[in-house]
């Protein structure tokens, strides 16, 4: 029985032995879990394991019920960025113990999720706003500080900073923000929404952070973004952080002028951007801790076929092994078939 870490109760037995994801042998089979182990678990960044049998039903009432308050400290975090959104509109500043009252227990919940295909799944929707954008570049953030090592009260600095990334827009226009296509005008008006969001933030509160990853955001190591050009040296670490994600949730979202993409194609495409314009390192721990979520999701092919992911592929990492039916998809080998959809 697959059961996720953060489920496991001190007394079940490790039904086969645990590798990490560079292979590594971490516990043998038959293994009595106690919180030792579990802290193991995590430490090799091991999402799921295999127990034997015990009582199916209480785990899945368990794993509904987290589910259940993640969701409802989500939505919540939604509302008070639209309320925080609209302060910024009308008065240039907001109310900074609205955003830790709400962020703080929701990035607690998130401690217990580990899967986090799972959650972008949960947080998908047709169109996607600057609202729950915001949320989830924030959210995204946090997992990265965490996998890059950083402590959590970084992690809160680093998350908070990606939520409140694009509050500049509040002050752009509402009519150019939904608008598919811009002129060059209101392309230029769009992109001070950099310099929007650092003079809001250093409005509401006193973390000097905060506003600099909002003005850099959209910033490329190599010199390439905006507002100021600037090159890898001169991007807070921070930022780095908060771009990927932005980028990442970016891609894999509809909004008013892109489709959405399948979560491993744009996986591959921002791998390539850690090729000089995006932080290697951080594009590198997405991959290595995104990869592995992948298996045992159901996905859309590309020729109409529908199957699920059993392993990532070690000749091609973004083509993954999937299962249809009673056989298998090669995707490495049969290249002119795509993931073209994950879903739960």
């Amino acid at each position: 029985m697959k059961v996720h870490v953060m489920d496991l109760k001190p007394g079940d037995r490790l039904k086969a032995d645990t590798f990490n994801g560079i292979g590594l042998h971490v516990l043998p089979q038959g293994t009595t879990i106690k919180n030792e182990e579990i802290a193991v678990l995590l430490q090799h960044s091991i999402d799921y394991v295999d127990i034997d049998y015990r009582n199916v039903s209480a785990i899945r009432e368990n794993a509904a019920f987290r589910q259940s308050l993640l969701k409802g400290s989500i939505d919540d975090a939604i509302d008070t960025y639209e309320s925080v959104f609209l302060e910024s509109l009308t008065t240039g500043k907001f109310t900074q113990t609205m955003v830790d009252e709400t962020l703080r227990p929701l990035l607690k919940n998130l401690d217990h999720q580990g899967d986090v295909i799972a959650l972008l799944l949960m947080l998908e929707l047709d169109h996607t706003n600057t609202y729950n954008h915001s949320l989830q570049v924030g959210l995204l953030s946090y997992y990265l500080a965490k996998w890059l090592g950083h402590t959590r009260s970084e992690r809160y600095v680093i998350s908070r900073a990606g939520y409140l990334h694009d509050i500049g827009k509040s002050k752009v226009p509402p009519q150019i923000l939904n608008k598919k296509v811009l002129t060059n005008a209101e392309q230029e008006e769009l992109k001070r929404h950099t310099k929007y969001g650092y003079e809001v933030i250093s409005n509401s509160m006193a973390d000097a952070t905060a506003p600099l990853v909002a003005l850099q955001h959209h910033e490329f190591e190599d010199g390439s973004g905006y507002p100021k050009g600037i090159h890898q040296r001169d991007i807070h670490p921070y930022t780095r952080i908060v771009a990927v994600a932005n980028l990442y949730i970016g891609m894999i979202t509809s909004r008013n002028y892109q489709l959405k993409q399948s979560l491993i194609t744009v996986l591959r495409k921002v791998n390539d951007l850690g090729f000089g314009k995006l932080h290697a390192k951080t594009v590198q721990v997405l991959i290595w801790h995104m990869l592995p979520n992948f298996i045992g999701k159901n996905v859309q092919l590309s020729n109409g076929e529908t199957g699920i992911i059993v392993m990532n592929n070690p000749t091609d990492i973004f083509r993954p092994l999937v299962q249809v039916d009673n056989q298998f998809r090669d995707l490495a080998r049969e290249r002119n078939i795509t993931v073209d959809e994950v879903f739960m």
